[in-house]
């Protein structure tokens, strides 16, 4: 039976991470190397570049996770956890082949993890250095809100989820870096977008929320074409719909950028935390956990906290540093995978559209 350490493999994006979870809760050490700086010129990523780049990062990424948590002998390690998808094919396959070979070599375990699951079960863990607290009771709702997912699920206990609803478009952390691009703001465009809407002084201007009915689904594909056309009739380019902030037009004051990106974060916080609180009504949850990049979004956080208090229900949300993309929380969602026997073979391949569920 898994009790202990696990060591565990991030690389479904553009995030090379490793760290040493014990008992699915005390981070003992984790290691990110980030590509932020790398695909800023672009303003998103680029798939071959990622996976280069996980090439570069994966073996010292690995060391200085070792090395922080202590380990001399390979028998203090339980198993080897690795994100087997959703993410990119290139990126996965790096973290993939790596812990399957350091498994094959040591004779340790091999756990796939659904990089989701590990969003979800980032709420489990504790800080480094963090003090004592309760795990999340069940059931509970679970949003998760990134770059490339949005998502709620009704979590009935470990490993156990039910799907209420998802983006049946693009996901929240997108619309964020594309609006955020359109407004000249750096990328990533979530922080960018929130400091730039802390300083709005008007805030009088409104985007469309698209409801979708009494569902629990998300879209966000016609918000960023309202940001877009409200940026270009500013701009006085006679409404023509361009691709980013360097075409036709005159340049947009610090005044109206903060009040654009107040007002598409508005739109997009209300409906999120509105139907998070729907659904944890309906189900009778116990909690609400909020994860993924989103996440560390403070309006964001604030709401949905508003929500649960309103329900009488904590709002469990990771540090920020636990909602970006990171292998501790692959460590924990690995711990339970492992106790529940889940093991993988030398056949381990990349799953880049793998579902949490259904």
């Amino acid at each position: 039976m898994i009790s202990g350490r696990i060591l565990a493999i991030e690389t479904s994006c553009d995030e090379t991470a490793a760290a040493v979870v014990d008992g699915g809760r005390e981070i003992v050490a984790s290691v990110v190397a980030s590509q932020v700086a790398l695909h800023a010129p672009t303003g998103g990523i680029v798939p071959e570049v990622a996976a280069r780049a996980h090439l570069r990062w994966i073996v010292p990424v690995l060391e200085e996770a070792r090395e922080r948590a202590g380990i001399r002998d390979w028998s203090e390690v339980e198993a080897v956890a690795v994100t087997e998808g959703p993410g990119l094919a290139g990126s996965l396959l790096v973290g993939i082949n790596a812990a399957k070979t350091l498994a094959w070599v040591h004779g340790r375990p091999l756990v796939p993890v659904n990089h989701l699951e590990g969003h979800i079960y980032a709420a489990w863990l504790r800080p480094e250095g963090g003090a004592e607290s309760r795990e999340p009771e069940f059931p509970l709702v679970a949003l998760v809100v990134s770059g490339g997912h949005t998502f709620l699920v009704e979590m009935r206990d470990h490993l156990d989820y039910r799907l209420l609803g998802q983006t049946i478009d693009d996901a929240a952390g997108e619309a964020f870096d594309k609006v955020g691009r359109l407004l000249g703001l750096p990328y990533p465009g979530g922080p960018a977008i929130m400091r730039a809407a802390a300083a709005a002084e008007q805030l009088d201007r409104r985007f469309p929320r698209a409801w979708l009915g009494d569902s629990y689904d998300f879209s966000f594909s016609g918000l960023k074409t309202a940001a877009r056309r409200a940026v270009e009739l500013e701009r006085g380019s006679n409404g023509k719909v361009s691709s980013g902030p360097s075409s036709g037009g005159s340049p947009l004051s610090e005044s109206t950028v903060a009040e654009l990106a107040w007002a598409f974060q508005e739109s997009v916080v209300e409906v999120l935390a509105t139907k998070t609180g729907r659904a944890a009504e309906r189900v009778g949850a116990r909690a609400i956990v909020l994860g993924g990049g989103v996440a560390a979004n403070a309006v964001l956080r604030e709401r949905i906290h508003g929500r649960a208090a309103a329900l009488g229900i904590p709002l469990i949300v990771p540090a920020p540093e636990l909602c970006t993309d990171n292998a501790a929380m692959i460590g924990a969602a690995g711990f339970h995978r492992a106790r529940a026997g889940t093991r993988a073979t030398a056949e381990l391949d990349a799953r880049p559209s793998l579902k949490l569920a259904v």
